[in-house]
């Protein structure tokens, strides 16, 4: 039964992949950012349904103007899970751009790649993600900087948070919840040494994966602490680790 399911699956993904770069080489140039947008939203939300992947959201996301949405790390199906939501730069590291079609895809999808051997990296990524949000546009963050299996959440990198921080730009936490046959799981999850394939080969053939998407409460928008101080970049990412965290833990 896995085989039966991978190759019908596997093929149409090709396919559809392939769709998304020809789409992406001779439609983004010459349309408008709400286009790209749209396209990149029902692209995203079309591959989920040909994995075989179901999705359900919960909480209310911010789907207007800029927010940083930040959130815990599984796998790579993460991305276009939150893009069905709302059209979404992520940032991810460098070594996903050099990856067979779905880095040739993140590439000309907006994907801020940051290189994590650099010393001016997190400053570049950073202004990056400043104009994103000059944009209106939404972008999405793994600060953990690594996958987990995905019932608890790793430390927090808060670097990357200062943009919104500076800006008062929105920062919503977001958790994912991956469950397999009904009770929650790590057979989606993208971890350790495993390679991409081995992951598409399991995720491909298997049934029963969905992924829950919760939408927690904004914890900035601008303003002050109770102390009459603006919160640092590493207080708000212990509140976004601390709401996610809770929601897992559930």
């Amino acid at each position: 039964m896995t085989v039966l399911r991978f190759v019908p699956r596997a093929i149409a993904c090709l396919v559809w992949i392939l769709i998304g770069l020809l789409t992406i080489a001779l439609t983004f140039p010459l349309g408008a950012l709400p286009y790209r947008l749209w396209a990149k939203k029902h692209w995203s939300r079309i591959l989920l349904w040909i994995c075989g992947l179901r999705v359900s959201s919960m909480g209310t996301p911010c789907l207007d103007g800029p927010v940083l949405w930040v959130l815990n790390h599984v796998s790579w199906v993460d991305i276009f899970v939150l893009n069905g939501v709302r059209s979404t730069a992520f940032v991810a590291k460098s070594e996903i751009r050099s990856w067979p079609l779905i880095g040739w895809l993140a590439a000309g999808a907006d994907t801020i790649f940051i290189e994590r051997a650099s010393r001016h990296a997190v400053h570049q990524a950073g202004q990056a993600i400043a104009q994103h949000f000059e944009r209106g546009q939404s972008v999405g963050l793994f600060p953990e900087g690594t996958t987990s299996p995905g019932f608890d959440v790793l430390a927090f990198y808060a670097n990357l948070f200062e943009p919104a921080r500076k800006s008062g730009t929105a920062i919503q936490p977001v958790a994912l919840r991956y469950y397999h046959q009904g009770g929650r799981s790590d057979f989606a999850a993208y971890v350790g040494e495993e390679t991409l394939a081995g992951n598409l080969w399991r995720l491909l053939g298997g049934s029963g994966v969905s992924i829950e998407v919760v939408f927690l409460p904004v914890i900035w928008a601008g303003g002050q602490t109770p102390g009459g101080a603006p919160p640092t970049r590493t207080q708000l990412g212990r509140l976004a680790r601390e709401a996610i965290r809770a929601e897992l833990l559930t």
